[in-house]
């Protein structure tokens, strides 16, 4: 019999709290809903991955997690990323794992959250009925990340989704690359809504989300917004703590590619 495996892939966070609730959450279910496969897991993030080992926690690149799959003689991997677009960090996620196909027997490749007009639209149904407090009066703008490698502008077709379900108080900017932070501080100063709420568009609630977004610094979203004389409140909640978005992980693990000596043969 073959040995199994899944490959979980994310960014990673140095915030415990928020990795419990998103990252670890999403590595329980994918393992508990592919329980035949023994877990395996991966982070990106080169700079998290120090900040940990310093602390004596060890987690492995996607390069050292392939190595002991290899040694423990998996032959079947399915591989499955946290991350929200198929940007640059995905693309090298692809390089890295597809390079090492031959080591695999069976090697399939599940995608990002959002790859599709239709994850576009479960995503904005799952957020808008996450938020009753928003109300006519008051704006909720989502911090994306933002990504130069995207073929489609997803962040204005979500809140294009938006718009089309009746919820136009949802906004959506990004800390890095377009369309940025100025369209929502300019709606801010335009419609001078009595309240405007924060959020990540990330899976975790990291440091963009408590510094960028909800830090006391000058350039933080919040301060800026509060610098306009506009009451703010943030919620770090990462999309990781959602069970729906979750569940969308799994659909796209169970739905992934194959890849025979690195080329797509489904």
């Amino acid at each position: 019999m073959q040995e199994k495996a899944i490959l979980v892939v994310s960014f990673g966070t140095s915030y415990p709290d928020t990795c419990h609730r998103t990252i670890e959450a999403l590595e329980s279910d994918l393992s508990s809903h592919f329980s035949d496969r023994r877990f395996y897991r991966a982070w990106t993030s080169v700079i998290i991955r120090r900040k940990l080992a310093a602390q004596g926690k060890i987690i492995d690149s996607v390069d050292e997690a392939l190595d002991r799959m290899h040694r423990d003689g998996i032959r079947d991997l399915l591989v499955q990323t946290t991350h929200i677009l198929p940007g640059e960090e995905y693309a090298l996620i692809l390089d890295a794992v597809k390079k090492r196909c031959s080591d695999f027997s069976s090697l399939r490749i599940g995608a990002p959250l959002l790859v599709d007009h239709a994850d576009l639209e479960e995503l904005a149904h799952i957020l808008e009925s996450g938020f009753p407090q928003v109300e006519s009066e008051s704006l909720l703008a989502f911090m994306g990340h933002g990504s130069e490698c995207l073929d489609a502008p997803v962040y204005e077709e979500l809140e294009a989704c938006f718009r089309k379900d009746g919820y136009d108080r949802f906004c959506v900017g990004t800390v890095e690359f377009e369309p940025g932070f100025a369209p929502i501080l300019d709606r801010v100063r335009r419609e001078r809504p009595h309240k405007v709420y924060l959020s990540p568009l990330m899976v975790v609630a990291g440091d963009h989300a408590n510094n960028d977004m909800a830090g006391d610094a000058p350039d933080s979203w919040r301060s800026q917004i509060a610098g306009e004389g506009v009451e703010t409140e943030c919620i770090l909640k990462g999309l990781g703590e959602y069970p729906e978005v979750r569940k969308m992980y799994i659909r796209h693990a169970e739905a992934a590619k194959s890849y025979t000596c690195c080329k797509a043969d489904g």
